[in-house]
């Protein structure tokens, strides 16, 4: 299974497909005794989703047989023993795909020519994610950060290692010039390709960064290099190259939560002024409305919001217990559009809300 969302993995992902792009859809659970019976609604949805196939007579009978194939290896790549809050399996002609999510998702099996990703981009949106550049001398490691956890990358140029043996160390110890770790110019030239490295990540998914290390080591990369100044946060703690990811998430968890409380304050302060100039919008209704137009540029949602509404007189209303025509991800729909159309969308903590129903937006207009 994929450890972690990235906007380049979700952007390849929301790309056509050629049909029968299928995709199932299933909430988890992390602990006993829930999780007793995600093997068995798993498979149930894998077979509805083989039964769908085999009666869309749309479907071909090769392609039938290449997704069929592709739902088999998908399910054998879950592992529901470390399972989280939600899972999407995708499958296509030629592919699959398979992801644990950290934010529910509706049961559903869907055919159609795309994925359907409005679930990941809202838990992608969810999770805050960040980089996390975990810097020593011989080892510069690539952490992606999120909710309550980090992996680390294998990506681009990550992890760089070098070797500290010096071929000149015996010259270097007749003549009394044994340099410092962080001195020599094959230190210098290690963290400039880190720092290139890091860069190019940056550039394909930008998240906010944390810079870890000794400080004689944070305080050579700013010298070479360009990414870890400016918005980066250094964090002084050496050994954490080679982790473990516990260790890292230790070491930034301070930073990442002073960072979460700063970012909530500034969401309120910029709806408090969208008020003030009557550019305001609350509750899934209007702000569906406002979203569909492009209008909406700022979008705040609780953690754990969801509301389950139906569609009466081109508006939104609560929908009733059992109700066919009930729409369940009408907020990870407004979330997805939000992006679509430009707008920042951050989610706040349970409450922090409460007086706007859960979601609010300030308007561009």
């Amino acid at each position: 299974m994929h450890p972690a969302l990235s906007s380049a993995a979700l952007f390849q992902l929301r790309q056509q497909r050629s049909y029968p792009a299928v995709t199932v859809l299933m909430p988890t659970h992390r602990r006993e005794p829930d999780n007793a019976q995600d093997p068995v609604r798993l498979r149930n949805l894998m077979a509805e989703a083989k039964g769908q196939l085999q009666a869309d007579p749309a479907v071909t009978r090769d392609r039938r047989i290449d997704v069929t194939e592709q739902l088999d290896m998908a399910l054998a790549e879950v592992d529901l023993v470390h399972a989280e809050d939600g899972l999407a399996v995708f499958a296509a002609p030629g592919e699959h795909q398979v992801w644990s999510l950290g934010r529910t998702v509706p049961e559903r099996v869907v055919l159609s020519d795309t994925f359907l990703t409005r679930n990941l981009v809202s838990a992608q949106a969810a999770e805050h994610p960040f980089w996390v550049l975990a810097v020593s001398s011989d080892r510069v490691s690539l952490w992606s950060g999120g909710a309550e956890r980090v992996v680390e990358e294998a990506r681009g140029a990550f992890p760089l290692t070098r070797s500290l043996e010096d071929p000149d160390a015996e010259r270097q110890e007749r003549i009394g010039d044994v340099p410092s770790t962080f001195s020599d110019e094959q230190t210098r030239q290690f963290l400039r390709e880190a720092d290139a490295a890091m860069g190019a990540v940056l550039k394909s998914d930008p998240r906010p960064l944390y810079v870890a290390g000794e400080a004689v080591a944070l305080a050579l990369l700013d010298g070479v290099g360009t990414v870890a100044k400016g918005t980066a946060t250094h964090i002084p703690q050496g050994g954490l190259a080679t982790g473990p990811a516990d260790a890292v998430w230790q070491a930034v968890r301070p930073f990442v939560e002073a960072r979460a409380e700063k970012e909530v304050a500034h969401v309120l302060e910029e709806l408090d002024k969208a008020r003030g100039r009557r550019a305001f919008a609350a509750g899934v209704d209007e702000i569906r409305q406002n979203v569909t137009s492009g209008r909406v540029a700022l979008l705040a949602v609780e953690e754990n919001y969801r509301e389950t509404v139906r569609e009466s007189g081109g508006h939104l209303m609560p929908a009733e217990p059992g109700d066919l025509d009930a729409l369940d991800d009408i907020v990870d729909e407004i979330v997805e559009r939000s992006l679509d159309t430009g707008a920042e969308v951050r989610f706040v903590p349970d409450g922090t809300l409460a007086d706007m129903g859960g979601i609010a937006s300030a308007l561009r207009y």
